[in-house]
């Protein structure tokens, strides 16, 4: 569908970053008949600090997609574990339930399909930056284009009539493009880090937990091989206070009970501990110089809620939707922007607002304890609250 220029590379659809949202969306325009650039600055597989449990909402988008998700045996979970810092749980059945796997194995399945569909794949390939040319004509019945630049020497620019970001948490892209939340001093919603282990544990294969520390939480459930995610948040103040990360492991999460016994007496996978900082949860726009943005990088769910991949996929679902209707003549790109940022918000607005309410309750040593203590006492009480941050089948 694309015209081909001297001297340049060309496609209907560019996206920059090649995690979940990204590589769905990728399959999602191959399959459609678009031509598809990916540009990801990492190479497959690798991992991604993700607490790896996936709300079933997504479960069949990925196998309509092509991922054979039925036959890789993966952990259904169906039950959430609540620890207070004190140690004390509760537990409740989740309505809709998820599953457990990897990112290292599910982007690289992902990835592995969007090539065999056509998908130009570039990896290990950093978008440096991206123009919009509102009288560019990459397509004959289209007007305005973008120009792609990167950092690899055999691949200075590429050129598409639309791009759809999904660079996640936090790029170099959005600091060149001074995206607001990056503007802001650390606060309560932008200054936190990231922190995941794979582990061995005898940890119910049913089960996410999250355990609860001060200024902090972290949730554990099993993936593929017998393995569990052990993954983290906390406050980049928390770090900074006791030095190194085991260190603050030792002095704030071996607090709660639970955490110390996984600590001491898991097997450790990785070597050391993948990390991420600077992350935010402030609000975020939809929209950034006609780049349409998809998941982490349209706005974070907190951990907690355990329902970011599946939001990322569904944002993926949406914005192609759209893109089909712009690139084949139904509607126009302003059209497509304003309708792609309703569309969003309608979907995930509230999700990401209840997540944020129900993060400011967790962290605090007095408030976590109460919380769980009103919990199982008051065992309704979780429901609406688990009901309000998941979605449904899409």
């Amino acid at each position: 569908m694309s015209q081909t220029l001297a001297g340049t590379h060309t496609s209907d659809i560019a996206i920059i970053g090649g995690g979940l949202a990204g590589l769905c969306a990728a399959i999602q325009a191959a399959k459609a008949g678009f031509s598809v650039a990916l540009f990801e600055k990492e190479t497959y597989p690798f991992h991604r600090v993700c607490g790896e449990y996936i709300s079933l909402e997504s479960w069949q988008f990925l196998e309509r997609l092509g991922l054979p998700l039925s036959t890789l045996a993966l952990p259904q979970i169906t039950r959430l574990s609540l620890s207070a810092p004190n140690g004390n749980t509760f537990t409740q059945p989740l309505p809709l339930g998820g599953f457990g796997i990897s990112r290292h194995r599910i982007d690289h399945l992902l990835s592995s399909l969007a090539t065999s569909l056509g998908v130009q794949l570039f990896t290990n390939t950093k978008v440096s930056n991206v123009e919009f040319n509102p009288s560019a004509r990459l397509n004959k019945e289209l007007e305005g284009g973008f120009a792609i630049y990167t950092q690899s020497l055999t691949l200075p620019a590429w050129e598409s009539t639309v791009v759809l970001g999904s660079f996640g948490k936090r790029s170099n892209l959005d600091l060149q493009w001074k995206r607001p939340f990056t503007q802001h001093k650390p606060n309560k919603l932008n200054h936190y880090i990231g922190i995941k282990y794979h582990i061995r544990y005898p940890h119910p294969a049913d089960t996410i937990a999250l355990h609860n520390f001060k200024d902090g939480y972290c949730g554990m459930s099993k993936i593929e091989e017998d393995r569990s995610c052990l993954c983290y948040l906390t406050t980049a103040e928390n770090l900074k206070k006791h030095g190194t990360i085991g260190q603050m492991e030792r002095a704030v999460l071996y607090q709660n009970p639970h955490l110390r016994r996984i600590f001491t007496e898991a097997e450790m996978l990785f070597s050391e501990p993948l990390a991420i900082a600077q992350i935010s949860f402030e609000t975020k726009s939809t929209l950034q110089n006609h780049v349409l943005m998809l998941g982490d990088a349209a706005g974070m769910i907190t951990p907690l809620c355990g329902n970011g991949m599946s939001m990322a996929m569904h944002a993926s679902k949406l914005a192609i939707e759209l893109v089909t209707n712009y690139l084949t003549g139904t509607i126009s790109r302003t059209t497509m922007e304003i309708q792609y940022d309703t569309t969003w918000q309608k979907h995930f607005s509230n999700r990401l607002s209840v997540g944020r309410t129900i993060q400011s309750l967790f962290g605090g040593t007095t408030t976590s304890n109460l919380l769980v203590s009103a919990c199982n006492l008051f065992p309704f009480l979780a429901k609406p609250i688990i009901k309000a941050t998941h979605g449904t089948t899409f």
